[in-house]
């Protein structure tokens, strides 16, 4: 950078800076909205050919960030959030003039009409929406064995912490691996099943998959109304919690966020150093710990002695009722295309693919750039009804329901008393998932050869409170989140 200023902030400041550390620059003066964007946009430009995460910036990204700074010293700041730059998955609406594509060429030319809610609450709360990261194309619900990060609009999404060696987690790849490489603040992603968990532990991350309910689901590209949900990812639990609180609430267009008990609730005041004291946790050990590899079970093992040390009960000995249940995903099947078609019928008349059908269709005819990895999940969904009036729908729904719930989370909590639970990874995100339960991840240490691993604890619907409290203990007894050696090319 020529402005020797910002020069030095970048290369001295700017990696692993928190919200808090960012907010107290602006209000002494020393650093602008607009200064920090540029850094972000300096960074992007530098690093990302490395790994490939942000699809676009918002063209009009410093010009928000002056009329920010001057309402800073008109007015004062909003929150907590005012100037900082988030960067947001593809498949949440934001109207501007950055597309929402879900990572296809299909909808490459889309711009939403309207924000979504998410995106909505982020430019309430003074946020500056930077740009859309790559995602695994549809969220990952467009075929068997396609890569996470891969995307037909986006390409490849690599892990910052080994590009081409380690997985880089899906399906909010861009999101978790632009956060771990410093080319924002914060990020967005969304969750149907490990979605965020999964990408925050493999980018050593804090990643919070929310209870369905507590952020609506308006304007977000859907899989199953059932289970999807959008949540923060970020370098620390504290600005984990700053955007969730921000995005939390209730919308009257999205009824089950009207079962959200935390409306208005701040979840910093959760950020308790003292947060393990006298917490029931259980290991899930059985199923879970004992399915990894032997290095990621150390790193998950030493994890485990950091909640013996502390204040904190263990309880390591723990059966889920489900835990080698097969589990199927019927419903996100019979869910998918209902709400995809009501959300492509929404888009602007100069979109031409309305329905899941008109989708498979683009595709065929563009073979060669769109159908790398194929679309038999497309096709099983497009081959249902759609009308969820089917019986094999409810007896899945149904069914999963009971054994993610009562023969799941609720019933391993109640039976050992516990706050929550600890998973390695995302191992247990399928079941908190088909629930549609919190869960939040947290770094947890690294593999001898440099692979990120963390850990995740799990909760009973709107526990998130709890949940922070954990792994915000846990974060600042152990400090294990690092930074990616990225080089310049």
């Amino acid at each position: 950078m020529e402005n020797p200023k910002l020069k030095r902030l970048v290369n001295d400041w700017l990696e692993e800076v928190t919200i808090a550390q960012i907010q107290a620059e602006f209000e002494s003066g020393k650093l602008t909205s607009k200064e920090l964007v540029q850094m972000y946009l300096y960074r992007i430009s530098v690093f990302d050919k490395q790994i490939n995460s942000v699809l676009e910036v918002n063209p009009d990204a410093l010009h928000i960030a002056s009329a920010l700074d001057m309402e800073r010293s008109e007015s004062g700041p909003r929150g907590p959030l005012h100037g900082i730059p988030v960067l947001i998955k593809d498949n949440l609406d934001t109207h501007d003039k950055m597309h929402t594509s879900a990572g296809s060429l299909a909808l490459k030319d889309s711009i939403a009409m309207k924000d979504s809610y998410v995106a909505e609450q982020l430019r309430n709360a003074g946020a500056i929406l930077l740009g859309k990261t790559s995602m695994t194309e549809w969220a990952n619900f467009m075929a068997y064995g396609m890569k996470s990060g891969y995307s037909s609009r986006g390409g490849q999404v690599l892990n910052p912490y080994g590009p081409g060696k380690y997985d880089v987690g899906g399906s909010s790849s861009g999101s978790g691996a632009a956060t771990a490489a410093n080319l924002c603040a914060v990020s967005i992603g969304t969750e149907t099943s490990g979605s965020i968990l999964n990408p925050a532990c493999e980018n050593s991350l804090v990643g919070i998959k929310p209870t369905v309910g507590l952020i609506s689901r308006r304007g977000i590209i859907p899989i199953a109304h059932t289970q999807d949900t959008a949540g923060p990812m970020a370098r620390t639990v504290e600005d984990a919690a700053i955007v969730l609180t921000a995005i939390s609430g209730r919308d009257d267009r999205d009824p089950v966020t009207k079962t959200n008990p935390h409306h208005g609730t701040d979840f910093t005041l959760h950020l308790l150093k003292e947060g393990l004291a006298g917490k029931r946790i259980g290991i899930a050990w059985r199923g879970f710990i004992d399915q990894l590899g032997a290095e990621k079970q150390k790193v998950v093992e030493a994890a485990v002695r950091v909640l013996k040390s502390s204040n904190a009960e263990v309880v390591e000995v723990i059966d889920f009722p489900s835990a080698n249940f097969k589990w199927e995903y019927d419903v996100l099947t019979y869910e998918f295309k209902p709400n995809l078609n009501a959300y492509l019928n929404r888009l602007h008349p100069s979109v031409k693919i309305r329905t899941l059908s008109d989708l498979i269709e683009f595709n065929t005819a563009n073979e060669e750039k769109m159908l790398k990895y194929g679309q038999e999940v497309l096709l099983e969904a497009n081959a249902l009804s759609g009308t969820l009036t089917e019986e094999a729908y409810f007896k899945a729904l149904e069914k999963d329901m009971y054994l993610s719930t009562q023969q799941g989370i609720d019933y391993v909590l109640e039976k050992y008393q516990l706050d929550a639970i600890l998973f390695p990874s995302d191992e247990g995100s399928h079941i908190s998932g088909k629930a549609g339960y919190p869960s939040i991840a947290v770094p947890a240490g690294f593999t001898p050869e440099g692979e990120p691993v963390g850990i995740t604890f799990a909760g009973t619907a709107y526990s998130e409170p709890t949940l922070i409290e954990l792994a915000y203990a846990f974060e600042q007894l152990t400090g294990y989140r690092k930074a990616p050696n990225l080089k310049k090319e």
